[in-house]
């Protein structure tokens, strides 16, 4: 079928060409058999002109895809399209996407049966929070003739927003919660017993705590028993988002402010989750959104609402400010998961103070990221002078990296130094482990 329209074009454009030379040169003897050509080219014309526009509207167009977008994730979209015409046809479906996706590659070409219909799919994946507007789905039409095209524009406007990542939270949630958790990066670890929040008396077996032997269940039953404690609940805990310009370094289409974004996403509900609170507080020069740690049943909605909303503030952030914030919201032994980013060890010199007095008051989990590209430049080849030159700032700039987890940790300072695609495992990782073993 497709031949065959490649076929009739060939035959127009070859038929076209004959013509011109005819009249160009003088192929008197020729005129006649041409005429009679030219009308019949025009009379195939005109039928085409009639199959294809004697009835109005006849081609629908279905877009589906759902109420919200997730953030730099891939989000399917699927087109339908039907015909009422009782050819078969060729068809060119173009969607208009919304500018931010900077996407002109959204045309199909395919072959409609007689009164069928085709749906297909592609994704698009946003790389920013904000209103996404689509436009129409303009079709184009033609007939086997091949000769006419037409142009059907159906209206399928529509605004949708892209919010964190709500397929993230979803994956995520469903490794925590199930045995195929170890297979996907994330460890799940059971706490026996370094609470008062008692569960049970059970049977000892190895491994088992040997402090928590109940002696009299043990003498009563004739062998060892031992107490079992479950997590301590309702714990605050609360995601600290530096929102100053070092977080706009972009990597894989996301600036490092919007890793930080979707991870909060994730801990949020997975703290909720594990039955304690969440909370968030954003800064930069001055303090932006504050939601207070909760569990409520809509929380995790208000969490997603301020989190769609947060922008990059092209400023040095300030950590003294911070600090009087965090003492007069937090009240009371919570974890503060903090996202920053320190470029130099200079930075987090000027910052270790602040997060010195945080860790006396709270536990505190500082998240910062590694330069993934910088790191790709320590495995490269030196063949020249600058490529050595390179290679030594890549490995030094490493290295500080490294050394600032050692410092944070010297001053008791939990920290994570993490890819920025691997940033929601290693935290879940971190809050996971701070929970097995009681600290929180």
């Amino acid at each position: 079928m497709k031949s065959l329209y490649l076929k009739n074009r060939l035959f127009l454009f070859l038929l076209l060409i004959a013509i011109g030379f005819a009249f160009s040169f003088g192929w008197s003897p020729l005129y006649p058999i041409f005429k009679v050509l030219l009308y019949l080219l025009f009379a195939l014309v005109a039928v085409d002109i009639l199959i294809l526009f004697l009835r109005k509207q006849v081609i629908h167009v279905h877009r589906q895809l759902a109420d919200t977008l997730s953030l730099g994730d891939e989000n399917s979209v699927s087109l339908s399209v039907s015909s009422s015409y009782s050819i078969p046809l060729a068809i060119e479906v173009i969607d208009e996407l919304p500018y931010q996706l900077q996407r002109r590659d959204s045309g199909f070409r395919f072959l409609l049966a007689p009164g069928g219909t085709k749906t297909f799919q592609y994704s698009i994946k946003p790389t920013e929070r904000g209103l996404y507007k689509f436009g129409n789905v303009n079709v184009y039409v033609s007939s086997v003739l091949g000769l006419v095209e037409r142009r059907y524009a159906v209206e399928e406007s529509k605004e949708i927003a892209v919010y964190p990542s709500v397929l993230q939270m979803r994956k995520h949630d469903f490794q925590v919660f199930t045995k195929s958790s170890q297979n996907q990066g994330v460890k799940k670890m059971r706490r026996l017993g370094n609470t008062n929040e008692f569960e049970q008396i059970k049977d000892y077996v190895k491994g088992d705590n040997y402090r928590h032997i109940n002696w009299k269940a043990t003498s009563r039953r004739n062998k060892l028993m031992v107490n079992q404690y479950q997590d301590e609940k309702s714990q605050q805990v609360y995601c600290v988002i530096d929102k100053s310009r070092t977080m706009k370094m972009p990597f894989d289409g996301l600036t490092l402010l919007d890793h930080a974004i979707n991870s909060t996403l994730v801990m949020s509900n997975i703290a909720l989750k594990k039955g304690d609170k969440a909370g968030v507080i954003t800064f930069s020069d001055k303090i932006g959104a504050q939601v207070k740690a909760s569990r409520n049943a809509t929380h995790l909605n208000k969490v997603m609402e301020v989190l769609y909303n947060q922008k990059t503030q092209f400023l040095e952030a300030n950590y003294e400010l911070l600090y009087q914030s965090i003492k007069r919201t937090v009240r009371g032994r919570s974890l503060l998961i903090m996202y920053l980013n320190f470029e130099s060890f200079y930075s987090l010199q000027r910052a270790l103070p602040i997060l010195r007095r945080l860790n006396k008051a709270y536990l505190i989990v500082v998240v910062f990221f590694e330069n993934t590209e910088i790191s790709k430049a320590t495995e490269m080849q030196g063949k020249t002078v600058s490529d050595i030159y390179l290679q030594t700032f890549a490995q030094k700039f490493t290295n500080d990296k490294k050394r600032m987890v050692h410092e944070l940790r010297k001053f008791g300072i939990q920290s994570i130094l993490s890819k920025p695609e691997e940033l929601s495992v290693n935290t879940i990782n971190k809050y996971l482990e701070l929970k097995s073993r009681g600290m929180i």
